[in-house]
């Protein structure tokens, strides 16, 4: 789910931190690239002033620190996390209905076509 300033997602991998810590540096480096290309100025002082003043060996903070992690251990929390994800836009007030989200897996959990592969073997 990619919200407008966040993204939720359901992952599973051996060292998922490591995982997520190199998604977040990929991602924020593509990302910081386009803005610069650009000429995105003003999002990118933005970015420069919620850096952390420790943080010397970057120049910009996109993503924020650390992650919040959950371990599914059943399908009742597995339904209850996407259920939570999927209402997210809704609840923010983007969308009246959850499949209306362009960037989420909602409608390939009622059988329609996404813009995001998902798998839903779980």
């Amino acid at each position: 789910m990619i919200m407008k300033d966040h993204i939720h997602l359901i992952a599973s991998a051996d060292d998922l931190s490591k995982v997520i810590g190199r998604f977040k540096s990929f991602t924020a480096r593509e990302i910081i690239d386009l803005l610069k290309d650009q000429g995105k100025h003003q999002i990118l002082h933005e970015l420069r002033a919620t850096k952390l003043q420790y943080k010397k060996n970057v120049e910009y903070k996109l993503w924020q620190e650390g992650s919040h992690p959950i371990l599914i251990q059943n399908t009742d929390i597995m339904r209850q996390k996407l259920t939570y994800m999927h209402y997210n836009p809704v609840r923010k007030g983007y969308v009246t209905n959850p499949k209306d989200w362009l960037h989420s897996s909602a409608r390939n959990y009622i059988g329609q076509d996404g813009i995001l592969e998902v798998i839903k073997s779980w």
